[in-house]
């Protein structure tokens, strides 16, 4: 028995020590074996990092000052050797070195450290703004001026649940790529206002030095100026709920002619796919976008096969409350959400087709196939409702 567990241990450390092997740097994210903080692309991060290590060499300086002078006082006037203490009432030069010299290393420490801290809250004379809202557990952008004025879109985790369930290998970006990016152009003061729809989330991508939390009710602000394009990631650093590491931010940083061109592409595509909330759909149209919205939005909690994660989140199948029930309970709730509860409002993040469609969808999956009430819900009903 203990051969077999012997085997079983060294052949689970030896699979373990394969897959650590195959993992990669992550592009605009930690690097394999990463001791130190990142200089990062900003300003901002580049002067964290100065401090970080003007900090680190004045700690070491004064660690091997205070402990050198104490051994060689233990050590060179021990009582083998004779040494007999001195006996003084006070000395006015011990007095003034131990006031002036700490006084001294907080002014070397604190002027460069209140200068970037001034720098991280400087938010004014912005190229760009963009509003960031924390959901349970998603980003929602919307930019507020420049050529994308108006955008609006929810930043999912689009990791694949064959990863998170250990069915596949895990890719370098494991936990940190989402469906939709923020794009900004480089070089640009980029700020960024944040707010919460529900709990305190944090908006975190060290490449930029920034850390901001996001508050229900409350409007904050940080900024960023990027001087290199490319791909950078961060993660929801506040503990947010039981998917709080299922939130990550990515931020694209483009040429400004490509950022122009990102932005026209998306404002054209937007008014194309504009859905149309006075439009009676059939069936199968709901069917196939409400499966859509419920893998992006609604699987996270109430599960593929709608059992939910009871009591935090009741069963969707077989519920004679909401989705068996009339209509208008269930629409009100997907509307408002449940307060007390982790059930969040999704009137600012899906739109009536989107909810008609995904209410439709839960009325005929799971072997329900519109058993009760009001099978097809319309998007004229859900704005009826609002």
């Amino acid at each position: 028995m203990m051969k077999e567990k012997g085997v079983v241990g060294f052949g689970a450390l030896l699979f373990s020590s394969t897959v650590f092997a195959q993992v990669g740097d992550m592009p605009g994210g930690p690097q394999v074996n990463q001791l130190n903080l990142t200089r990062g692309v900003t300003q901002v991060s580049s002067d964290i990092m100065d401090l970080h290590w003007l900090l680190l060499v004045i700690c070491v300086v004064i660690f091997i000052g205070v402990f050198g002078v104490m051994l060689y006082s233990v050590v060179m006037h021990r009582k083998s050797r004779g040494a007999v203490a001195a006996k003084f009432h006070e000395n006015v030069g011990v007095e003034v070195a131990w006031t002036v010299i700490p006084f001294l290393i907080i002014i070397a420490m604190a002027i460069p450290a209140t200068r970037a801290v001034v720098a991280m809250k400087d938010t004014t004379s912005a190229d760009l703004t963009v509003m960031a809202t924390g959901y349970q557990w998603m980003w929602g952008y919307e930019y507020l001026n420049g050529p994308a004025e108006g955008l609006k879109f929810l930043a999912r985790l689009s990791t694949p649940r064959d990863q998170i369930e250990g069915r596949a290998e895990k890719s370098d970006t494991y936990l940190m790529e989402t469906d939709n990016h923020l794009v900004v152009p480089v070089d640009k003061k980029v700020r960024v206002v944040l707010t919460a729809n529900d709990v305190i989330h944090s908006w975190m991508v060290p490449d930029f030095g920034v850390k901001q939390d996001a508050m229900p009710g409350v409007l904050r602000d940080t900024w960023f100026r990027a001087k290199e394009p490319g791909i950078y990631r961060g993660q929801c650093a506040e503990l947010c709920g039981k998917d709080h590491a299922f939130m990550p931010i990515v931020v694209e940083v483009m040429e400004q002619a490509d950022y122009e061109r990102w932005a026209a592409e998306q404002m054209q595509a937007r008014q194309a796919a504009a859905d149309d909330p006075t439009k009676t759909y059939e069936l199968d149209e709901l069917m196939t976008r409400g499966e859509k919205v419920y893998a992006a939005t609604c699987i996270a909690c109430h599960q593929a096969n709608g059992q939910g994660m009871p009591p935090t989140f009741p069963p969707l199948v077989g519920a004679e409350a909401t989705v068996l029930a009339p209509m208008q309970n269930q629409i009100d709730i997907v509307l408002n959400g449940r307060p007390g509860t982790a059930m969040a409002p999704f009137r600012d993040l899906l739109n009536d087709v989107e909810i008609a469609s995904v209410i439709t969808y839960t009325r005929h999956a799971w072997g329900h196939q519109g058993k009760g009430p009001d099978p097809i819900v319309q998007p004229a009903d859900v704005t009826a409702q609002r």
